[in-house]
């Protein structure tokens, strides 16, 4: 059974040994990369990938890469992406985290901004127009 995030801090800071940690934990952890889970993601919402990359905005070549795994994403072109498959925020923030990216955070501006596109499903040409408006820095 899954533990809650909260359960593994609690574990870990339980267990002394952290090798034991390590051999009770196994099943728990998510160890992917980005192209993996962006392929998984797409699979599991039947999204078709060149409309996907299409209303993210990305260059479509790098786009490509990023799903090859050729190149590691920016946080900015990841959320693009997130974008352009109409992820949830919980989807979202879930891959920020699985892939190392920080999730996004409501006290800042410029994330206050992308939860709000998240929630309304905004283009990312919309999102842009917002951020631009407020004087932020636009998703690119």
């Amino acid at each position: 059974m899954k533990k809650s995030t909260q359960e593994l801090f609690d574990l870990m800071k339980k267990t002394q040994a952290f090798d034991t940690y390590m051999e009770i934990t196994k099943e728990e952890r998510v160890e992917t990369t980005v192209s993996a889970a962006l392929e998984k993601l797409l699979e599991e919402k039947n999204i078709n990938k060149s409309k996907c990359i299409e209303a993210s905005g990305l260059d479509r070549t790098y786009a490509y890469q990023i799903f090859s795994g050729i190149k590691t994403p920016s946080r900015d072109k990841l959320l693009a992406l997130c974008l352009g498959m109409g992820l949830t925020l919980e989807e979202t923030q879930t891959l920020l985290k699985q892939t190392g990216y920080p999730p996004l955070y409501p006290r800042t501006e410029r994330d206050c901004a992308i939860i709000h596109a998240l929630y309304q499903n905004l283009t990312i040409v919309n999102l842009n127009e917002l951020l631009y408006e407020m004087g932020l820095e636009i998703i690119s």
